[in-house]
């Protein structure tokens, strides 16, 4: 199961750290191992690091209308989100 580091901005860096979204939206399709991260230089721009079993599903997951409702609430700026998945 390889681990996937995300990065992207956000509207509200305390709404994103306390939103259940993520656990909502990946728990069910077997993402595990969630961890928040802050950059402390610049609180708007944040990350997390995940265990996926499957990126094609996480992909679909985020392509969702439930994805982009979660991204969405959360104030993720979409436009931001980079990917690095562990080979």
């Amino acid at each position: 199961m390889p681990t996937v580091i995300a990065t992207h901005d956000v509207k509200d860096t305390a709404h994103w750290l306390a939103s259940p979204k993520r656990e909502e939206v990946f728990g069910p399709i077997g993402v595990t191992g969630i961890r928040t991260f802050v950059n402390p230089h610049n609180r708007t721009s944040v990350g997390l690091i995940m265990d996926v079993p499957d990126m094609d599903a996480l992909m679909a997951r985020l392509e969702s209308d439930e994805g982009r409702a979660a991204a969405e609430y959360d104030g993720v700026l979409v436009e931001t989100i980079t990917f690095l998945i562990e080979e």
